[in-house]
């Protein structure tokens, strides 16, 4: 896993702490629900929108187009990880800690260093200190499905029929839905 930290970065952007937390806590993935996702097998369930996410589709094989990468936005930084075919589950939280890793010779004047060093230290750091890691109990999320298109009777694009509102007999995207409804 360690020998695809650069491919990692290369697909992020750049080397950071978050990102670091985001191999840590695929490592673990791996160990205790894994292998990788060939295709939905591996499900991870992510409870932020920080940099951990992009190492945890790269590492894992999930994503937001195959259904096996959902988001949920309660900001924390806690990832599930389940696997579908028997259900085994685990919850990976990042203990407050973590973020004070690294080295402190490095000068509070060098924000990039410093944010540099960081990371390295959370990828070499102990498990037990950076996540708290048990197992827990999630409905198996349903597989990817296509569902057809209805178009938006306000600005003509089309939308999973699924997210469709209807209000007053006529059928608008969320965002239309949202205009409309505040009119109102």
């Amino acid at each position: 896993m360690r020998d695809k930290v650069d491919d990692v970065i290369r697909f992020h952007g750049h080397l950071c702490p978050g990102l670091a937390i985001g191999v840590r806590a695929a490592e673990i993935a791996l160990r205790e629900v894994g292998p990788r996702a060939a295709d939905e097998q591996l499900v991870a369930i992510v409870e932020t929108d920080m940099c951990a996410v992009d190492a945890i589709q790269y590492l894992l094989g999930c994503t937001f187009g195959k259904g096996n990468l959902i988001h949920k936005d309660y900001g924390k930084n806690a990832f599930t990880f389940v696997r579908r075919a028997d259900g085994k589950a685990i919850r990976v939280v990042t203990k407050p800690a973590a973020w004070e890793v690294g080295p402190p010779n490095v000068p509070e004047s060098n924000r990039e260093a410093r944010r540099q060093a960081r990371a390295r230290a959370i990828l070499d750091a102990d498990e037990a200190d950076l996540f708290g890691v048990r197992e827990t109990y999630v409905r198996v999320p349903d597989e990817a499905r296509v569902h057809p298109s209805v178009r938006c009777e306000e600005c003509g694009e089309d939308v999973m029929e699924t997210r469709i509102r209807r209000i007053h007999g006529r059928h608008l995207c969320i965002p239309c839905f949202e205009r409309y409804e505040r009119r109102w």
